[in-house]
């Protein structure tokens, strides 16, 4: 299976790439891929450091003619987001990627496939290893836990890198140059509820929202996919107004930064409206279903008959959250005035988790504006507020404004012009990059940040492609090669 990777071209990129994606290695449990790094490091005899969060750094010397050139910093990070389709039999913590070949498309077998930023991550182990790759001095950091809360890049010290051109392998369009990213926070509202005894004549059913594309909560933010969350508490607040419908649990989403693409709840209807109830809510699904049919042509939703559960939410306490999901805002809130297409301000409500008398719902907020991502927060710290729930926010990091006048903006323009006859499309993205955090420790850093095209990211359906790593590859080489002088 992954053998039939390691042939691809360009072999040195991809077989690094498989190795380490046989290494497991989700945001937060990242020991073995640090290990795996540390250990890469002193294979090459390249003086390899940890610092005290777990961040590696491995330095190698510059070839014959590059040493008047400015040190280069290559950066990615190692984790990767673990996400999986429900009938995909896999455990993150133990096993490694299972890829792929579909066309010019690299996949995983129904899990994330790690090409965030997996493959710079790759792109950098080929450089270290490389006998004959033209290059100035080099310090790759391998960042960890960028996924889940950028907390290797917060925890990065001043002074241990000596570079003075960042290069951030990290993002996903091959034709595209990044100058600026979106900053970000976790909202988090949080309540308890008693719970009532379910009283006689009642019938309880299982509903089930699958078959979402899901997705990056930045990148693709703007493309009106299906969220889960939303579509769920949709149908409960009809079920709900028409029937009396109550609410044993809900689970639905899991991660913060990908959009939802499943939700399972247990509800419970009386027993005489149950005909009725079936009937609207299959009706209600063929209209959600008809509305996402473009963008999430798989959506189901399945609502099955299932044992009474012993008890419900408090009323109260439920029409009042029901109330507050359909008004707290998911999606674009505003789009950039100063650069044209971005989206400026967003939420993903991520995971909504109702059971055994706890409300969690778990969203994230992020923008290029700072007053705006608070201005989003408060409306939605507002909205759950209103129904009293305690409301908390954490693990907030800047964005990274963009700067037109960049030295090695200007060198990667022409590089890509030369290689390719045409301009590459320079822009800032709606997705969290550490460049923002690591330009607070190193100010005076001039920084950029490429990749190669990558779909799907932070899905099952997240694919690398082929060709493209190719046409990456060769800008990284050239890059390289015109590093200007010191």
């Amino acid at each position: 299976m992954n053998s039939e990777i390691r042939l691809l071209e360009p072999k040195a990129l991809w077989n690094k790439f498989a190795d380490l994606n046989a290494v497991p290695r989700p945001s937060k449990k990242e020991e073995r891929v640090i290990k795996f790094m540390t250990d890469f490091g002193a294979s090459l005899g390249l003086a390899t450091e940890i610092d005290k969060v777990g961040n590696v750094l491995i330095k190698k010397p510059a070839t014959p003619g590059m040493k008047d050139r400015k040190t280069v910093v290559m950066q990615s990070h190692l984790d990767m987001v673990h996400q999986k389709n429900a009938d995909t039999n896999f455990d993150f913590d133990t096993q490694g990627i299972a890829m792929h070949i579909d066309g010019d498309w690299v996949r995983a077998k129904g899990t994330t496939l790690g090409a965030d930023n997996g493959l710079g991550v790759a792109t950098i182990m080929a450089v270290l290893e490389s006998k004959d790759i033209e290059h100035p001095a080099i310090e790759a950091l391998f960042t960890i836990d960028e996924e889940t809360g950028m907390t290797g890049a917060i925890g990065l010290e001043a002074g241990w890198l000596t570079g003075d051109i960042l290069l951030n392998l990290d993002t996903e369009e091959d034709d595209e140059i990044g100058v600026g990213c979106a900053g970000g926070v976790d909202v988090t509202a949080k309540r308890t509820y008693k719970e009532e005894a379910i009283s006689e004549g009642k019938s309880g059913y299982t509903i089930t929202v699958k078959g979402l594309n899901g997705g990056h909560s930045g990148m693709d933010i703007h493309k009106g996919l299906g969220n889960a969350n939303k579509i769920m508490n949709r149908l409960l607040f009809d079920g709900f107004e028409s029937f009396g419908l109550q609410v044993h649990q809900i689970r639905g989403g899991s991660l913060r930064n990908a959009i939802p693409r499943e939700s399972v709840s247990t509800v419970v209807v009386d027993t005489i409206q149950t005909k009725a109830f079936e009937f609207e809510i299959n009706e209600l699904a063929k209209t959600i279903k008809q509305e996402l049919a473009i963008v999430d042509p798989n959506l189901m939703i399945e609502v099955h008959t299932t044992d009474l559960p012993e008890h419900v939410m408090d009323l109260g306490v439920q029409e009042g959250v029901l109330k507050a999901m359909y008004a707290a805002h998911n999606g674009v809130y505003s789009m950039s005035a100063s650069i044209t297409d971005l989206v400026e301000t967003s939420n993903n409500i991520a995971k909504v988790t109702i059971a055994e008398g706890e409300v969690t719902i778990k969203c994230l907020t992020r923008s290029s504006v700072a007053s705006s991502k608070e201005d989003l927060v408060n409306k939605l710290r507002a909205t759950f507020e209103l129904i009293r729930c305690e409301v908390t926010t954490g693990g907030d990091y800047p964005g990274w404004a963009p700067n037109m006048n960049s030295p090695i903006l200007k060198v990667l323009d022409e590089v890509y012009q030369k290689l390719n006859g045409e301009k590459a499309h320079v822009a800032a993205c709606h997705a969290g990059l550490e460049c923002g955090i690591l330009g607070q420790h190193y100010p005076d850093m001039d920084m950029i940040s490429f990749g190669p095209t990558i779909l799907g990211a932070h899905s099952p359906d997240e694919r690398a492609s082929i060709s493209s790593v190719q046409k990456y590859w060769k800008f990284v080489q050239e890059i390289l090669k015109e590093i200007p002088s010191k």
